[in-house]
């Protein structure tokens, strides 16, 4: 009998090989939002890692969206372009059927950073730096930048741009958009009531705040409708007041409504104050309390990487899938490892072919 882990699935009429998702990661290494070669390499690897759903990494609807000066983008003729190309490169050598996907975002009030590796915090003066923007005038720490708080003009326009980025996904040729709506990103500001103190239609109640989201969701949908739609979300926010599991909920049900076919769960972000636990699967409840409460499918994110962890999240319906990141990134082969771990095949290129003895001779349990 197949694992539950490679059992195939389909979400929004989109069929997927495996349960195996590739999250999205922020590589840092755009040139004004448009990929280079290093997204080439990246995205290959990712095609040939044995995942059924790659989403390449966060990727911005405006220059100012950008967490960094090295952000990924589809805001222009250059950056779909590029796009194109990673793209045509990574699916010439997938295994037929992997799905590829882009995560649509705005920074918001996180914008303006530097890279991690280049030491992170807000770009200093002589790092060409730009004003940040978000739900309201709070800053998301102690020496950040206050941002600018949008006016419903500019909200609209902000909503207009994620369709426009939509049109240029579907261009160049992805399967799927996930909205980025975690991780203290500008969706999740308008979110929480943390970081939205508007007193317009914007903010305030829950159904306001989601508002921001909800016509982002509709609007994307209008503009790319041949691409499946889903979402990624922070659950939890873990700070006393704020965005929590039942909330996750009722946005879950309202993006359900809207044609989203599925929640990536995550966590966390919006807050340098959170008290965010750790450790393998620790996020894994959250994905299943909203599975439950809002009848969607979901993804499990987290630190997970022992392939029978993933599998056993699975198949006791926790999840409908799991999405790793740093352990494709440590190991670009995971979904080999997972398949020789749990005795299914392995789906190598003929290039590769002579390598899949030695995945399994690694993943023979010790005597």
């Amino acid at each position: 009998m197949t694992a539950a882990l490679f059992q195939p699935i389909t979400l929004g009429g989109l069929a997927i090989l495996n349960r195996i998702a590739v999250a999205p990661m922020c590589q840092y290494s755009a040139d004004d939002g448009s990929a280079t070669d290093w997204h080439v390499q990246q995205w290959m690897s990712y095609a040939l890692s044995g995942a059924g759903m790659v989403t390449v990494e966060m990727t911005d609807v405006e220059r100012r969206g950008r967490i960094s000066h090295g952000c990924l983008g589809l805001y222009s003729d250059h950056n779909e372009a590029a796009a194109r190309r990673a793209l045509d490169a990574a699916k010439r050598v997938a295994q037929p059927g992997t799905r590829f996907g882009t995560q649509l975002a705005h920074a918001g009030r996180k914008a303006s950073n530097q890279r991690p590796w280049e030491g992170g915090g807000p770009l200093r003066p002589d790092q060409d730096p730009w004003p940040v923007v978000s739900a309201s005038a709070i800053a998301y720490d102690e020496g950040w930048p206050v941002p600018h708080a949008l006016d419903e003009e500019e909200i609209v326009e902000l909503i207009g741009r994620f369709a426009d980025s939509a049109r240029r996904a579907e261009r160049a040729g992805f399967d799927f958009i996930e909205l980025h709506a975690a991780h203290g990103y500008l969706i999740f500001q308008f979110l929480s009531p943390l970081s939205n103190r508007r007193t317009d239609r914007w903010g305030g109640s829950l159904e306001n705040r989601m508002r921001f989201v909800v016509e982002i969701a509709r609007a994307v949908r209008k503009a790319a409708p041949k691409l499946m739609l889903g979402a990624r979300l922070s659950v939890k926010e873990w700070v006393d007041g704020g965005f929590d599991v039942e909330d996750a909920i009722e946005v879950a049900k309202a993006l359900k409504a809207e044609g989203v076919a599925y929640l990536c769960c995550s966590s966390g972000g919006n807050s340098p104050h959170q008290k965010l636990p750790s450790g393998p699967g620790y996020q894994v409840h959250l994905a299943e309390a909203v599975r439950k409460g809002a009848d969607i499918p979901v993804r499990a994110v987290g630190l997970i990487d022992d392939p029978l962890e993933a599998d056993r999240i699975v198949a006791d319906g926790r999840a409908d899938m799991v999405a790793l990141g740093r352990a494709f990134l440590a190991d670009p082969r995971w979904g080999w490892r997972a398949a020789a771990a749990l005795g299914e095949p392995i789906h190598a290129a003929p290039q590769l072919q002579r390598a899949v003895t030695t995945m399994r001779h690694w993943m023979k349990p010790a005597e």
